[in-house]
């Protein structure tokens, strides 16, 4: 390793190198082109940093005056990129690299004048790089290496073709690195295409990718996922959070609620501009604000100090933003909690992205008030401020504070006063356990009534449970079973109801009209117990569909498609051709013919697109006379619809039994079907005048 980065990383205070660092700094790798996938948070940037240094400086410590650039690294997102601009800047530091950032957003006239000056290293985004490239402001001859950080990255934002140019556009001398956190098929075929017999490097070890990140799902109801949040962020406490969701109006909704509610928070999102953005960062960073709201454009590459909690106010959308949210902290061997916000709709969609993941997470329930009042009290017993002696002052005035106040009155002021700078925690209910489904109580001593009706009478359970109510003054909490045979319906009332129901009925029995009842001695014959709920498991041995089917024996002609007789097949009759005299020589002369029908020359033919006959009578549908306005009766106020409306809430009112009164009439019956020689006024049977089906004999082809 050249000495100017090896006092640069003592310096920063770098004992080893992580795996990443190790593999790609390897003497036999240092003129290979590399594609390397690491997990997030292992130290990838000072990694290509090294990779390429033997590549830009050789044999030398120092580089020479800035002229054309030697190394161009992109990155995906502006935040990733002024990041390795600052981990670059001071890796190079005391090798006197001149580091030049290009990245969209940011005031391209200074880049252009920057690049005109000279540069030994570039950072910058896909789309103002093409720019700068297109215009001539940077010159990518003197390239001798390129670096690709968080490339699948880029091709999932649509960086594709200009990756490719860029790629395109450099000297085929130069070495490529393509660093990815996965490895997708679009990131191997630009490896194909534009690296030389590249090196394959994983560091990713199974198993150990999240073992420095505690992961936590915490089941909520829908109302209560932001309270969730405020008291995950009292309850940790942490020097920095970030809370990730989905959309830009969640995260301004967010932020604003965090203010509200006294938390020093700051926002992320694609809609703010880069001062905006890299003034957010930097809070963070100095320790301004305490918590990030964001969406995942903050979700790769960004390394912030003290971040010791990330909360997942949304669910991710896959595995791989999951991963990359919850990377942010957890980084160089620092431990993070990582917790995931599931409302109860949501909590399979949790379970699966988890799964998926191949992530373990504990369940917990939401930060109780109470729990995050006592872990206050703790923290500030805790607070190394009670072991720090005091001055001159802070004594004097701790004298007459006792001398005016008791201890007790001045321990509660002080605790009053800690809790006052913090933000109050929310009330949260319980959350929403999974309705268990009611079990069916049992019906109890009954007896079997026999109606004298059945399938035969179009009887049916709706309608006879009302009959059954109103014949016997009964309530239906009292009618247990009630099965509906070909010719009689039998009916399970209960034992306390049943002596109430013969009174009502008498000795005639009967219910209604023609329907009748009678007691049984006792369980129907044919009828089982009732069925259980719960299915037993399926024989798949004794089961007739599992038992494959014969299948038929071939014949000549084909597969066949059942094992009765094959019909005969019809003869065809024989091809008429041009040298027969006539297609009718073939039948017989003492055949009967079919005479032909003489046109009816005594009915008159109507005109083409007459209408009605004249003494046609009106029709019941469109001639008849309209009320006058007013004179139409609402729907609310007709008395059935009134009726219906009273009778609503009584079960016995619901249904009726179907009558040849009220039920629908049979086809061409009833009035206005259509009788068989058609609607009276109509057109005539038959179709259009001389048509074919019509009055006028048909016309010959020509």
């Amino acid at each position: 390793m050249i000495s100017t980065l090896s006092e640069a990383l003592k310096e920063r205070g770098f004992d080893t190198l992580t795996d990443v660092q190790e593999a790609v700094t390897a003497p036999e790798l240092a003129e290979a082109d590399l594609l390397v996938s690491a997990q997030t948070g292992s130290g990838k940037t000072v990694g290509f940093g090294l990779a390429i240094g033997s590549t830009l400086l050789g044999d030398a410590t120092q580089f020479g005056p800035a002229a054309l650039p030697l190394a161009l690294v992109i990155a995906p997102t502006r935040e990733l990129a002024m990041q390795v601009q600052r981990e670059l800047s001071w890796l190079y530091a005391k090798a006197s690299a001149q580091v030049v950032s290009c990245i969209g957003g940011m005031d391209a006239r200074n880049e252009r004048r920057a690049l005109e000056r000279g540069a030994h290293i570039v950072v910058g985004t896909p789309g103002r790089l093409r720019d700068h490239i297109m215009r001539g402001a940077f010159d990518m001859s003197e390239l001798r290496a390129i670096v690709l950080d968080e490339a699948d990255e880029m091709l999932d934002m649509g960086f594709r073709e200009d990756l490719e140019f860029m790629l395109g556009e450099a000297p085929e001398s130069k070495r490529t690195l393509l660093f990815s956190a996965t490895v997708p098929l679009a990131i191997a075929e630009i490896a194909k295409t534009y690296q030389r017999d590249a090196v394959r490097v994983t560091t990713v070890s199974k198993g150990a990718q999240h073992a420095d990140i505690a992961y936590q799902a915490v089941k909520v109801a829908q109302a209560d996922a932001e309270h969730a949040i405020i008291n995950l962020l009292r309850l940790h406490d942490a020097p920095a959070s970030i809370v990730f969701a989905n959309t830009r109006a969640t995260v301004a909704r967010l932020a604003a609620r965090f203010a509200n509610r006294g938390l020093s928070v700051v926002s992320l999102s694609g809609e703010l501009s880069q001062d905006e953005r890299s003034n957010a960062l930097q809070s963070l960073r100095n320790g301004r604000a305490r918590v990030c709201v964001a969406t995942d454009v903050a979700a790769r590459g960004i390394d912030l100090p003290n971040l010791d909690l990330v909360i997942h106010a949304d669910l991710p959308m896959n595995t791989e933003a999951l991963l990359h949210r919850s990377g942010r902290t957890g980084r160089a061997g620092r431990k993070g909690v990582s917790v995931l916000i599931v409302p109860d709709r949501a909590a399979p969609k949790a379970n699966r992205l988890l799964k998926w993941a191949k992530i373990t997470a504990e369940w917990i329930n939401a930060p109780t008030p109470e729990e995050i009042l006592a872990l206050d009290e703790q923290r500030l017993r805790a607070d190394p401020v009670w072991q720090d002696a005091p001055s001159e002052d802070e004594a004097r005035f701790a004298t007459e504070l006792l001398s005016e106040l008791a201890p007790e009155a001045i321990a509660v002021a002080c605790l009053r006063l800690y809790r006052a700078g913090l933000s109050a925690p929310e009330d949260i209910d319980a959350p929403p356990a999974a309705k268990a489904r009611p079990e069916r109580a049992e019906f109890g001593p009954s007896a079997w009534f026999e109606l004298s009706i059945g399938q035969d009478k179009r009887a049916e359970a709706r309608w006879l449970l009302p009959l059954l109510c109103r014949a016997g003054n009964l309530d239906k909490g009292q009618i247990g079973r009630i099965k509906v045979q070909t010719n009689t319906t039998y009916v399970e009332i209960a034992e306390s109801a049943a002596a109430k129901l013969e009174a009502q009925l008498g000795p005639s029995g009967v219910l209604e009209e023609d329907v009748t009842a009678r007691r049984l001695a006792g369980q129907p014959e044919g009828l089982s117990a009732p069925r259980d709920r719960a299915r037993p498991p399926r024989d798949s041995a004794r089961s007739p569909r599992a038992a494959p089917r014969p299948r038929p024996a071939d014949g000549p002609q084909g597969p066949r498609k059942h094992d009765g007789p094959r019909k005969p097949a019809k003869p065809r009759p024989a091809p008429v051709t041009r040298d027969a005299p006539d297609a009718r020589a073939s039948t017989p002369a003492d055949a009967p013919r079919k005479p032909r029908r003489a046109p009816d020359e005594t009915r008159p033919k109507p005109a083409y697109g007459a209408g009605k006959p004249r003494d046609a009578k009106p029709s019941a549908k469109f001639d008849r006379p309209k009320p006058a306005r007013g004179d139409t009766p609402k729907r609310s106020d007709s008395p059935e619809r009134s009726n219906f409306r009273a009778g609503a809430a009584d079960v016995s009112q619901r249904m009726e039994r179907p009558s040849a009164k009220r039920g629908k009439p049979a086809m061409g019956k009833g009035p206005g079907s259509k009788p068989g020689a058609g609607k009276p006024g109509g057109k005539p049977r038959g179709g259009k005048p001389g048509g074919a089906g019509g009055n006028a004999p048909p016309r010959r082809k020509s």
